[in-house]
């Protein structure tokens, strides 16, 4: 048997996979805080020891590296979307934040550890500097709208940017899965509740059809 398939198979015993470990751990970060959470307390709620933690991970900040980078990657991915990168600015706005909030509703355990971290360790002053970036992102697309005349001018695009994910991220703390409310349900009433107020009159979705115009 060679090396790899040995380490794979070593890192099998323990019964719990990285994605299940991380799951877990997530969960129990978001109870007690990442500070207040010890590998022993993880090792309880996991039901194994924590040497087999260990088979996956080298430490408590590779959990939480991990679990906030999977979020962050997730964020990161919808700005790279055909419908984030091509056509006016301003529907490339609402579908950056219509899908964020979809990311949110589908990885909201560690979306919330994200959003929860406060810079205390260099692995969440890492995550603060890449949700900096995603803010960027989204406070340039708020400016190229309104180059556009897309968006109201009388409202600062650093302060619609805060604004419009100040609304998104509140999500973690009333979003429930259980209570069956859909992703695509939420995604339609934050963007529906934004955007008819960002949008100016001259921005027009789609064409006025022929003879519909008032006379």
């Amino acid at each position: 048997m060679s090396g790899n398939a040995g380490r794979a198979n070593r890192r099998g015993r323990p019964g719990y996979d990285l994605g299940r470990l991380l799951d877990v751990s997530v969960r129990v970060f978001n109870e007690r805080g990442y500070e207040g959470t010890s590998m022993e307390d993880l090792s309880q709620r996991l039901g194994i020891t924590k040497s087999a933690i260990y088979y996956h991970v080298s430490s408590k900040d590779e959990l939480l590296r991990l679990s906030v980078n999977r979020a962050l990657d997730a964020l990161f991915a919808v700005t790279e979307e055909a419908a984030s990168t091509t056509g006016k600015a301003i529907d490339r706005l609402e579908h950056v934040v219509r899908r964020s909030i979809e990311v949110l509703v589908d990885e909201l355990p560690f979306v919330t550890l994200l959003l929860r971290v406060r810079g205390n360790t260099r692995v969440e002053r890492q995550a603060l500097a890449r949700r900096r970036e995603f803010d960027q992102v989204v406070s340039e697309l708020v400016r190229q709208a309104e180059a556009e005349g897309s968006i109201r001018p009388d409202v600062d695009p650093a302060l619609t940017s805060r604004l419009l994910f100040g609304m998104v991220n509140s999500i973690i703390e009333w979003y429930r899965p259980s209570r069956g409310l859909r992703a695509a349900q939420v995604a339609d009433a934050v963007t529906k509740i934004a955007f008819d107020g960002l949008r100016t009159g001259a921005d027009d979705r789609a064409p006025e059809a022929p003879g519909t115009r008032a006379k």
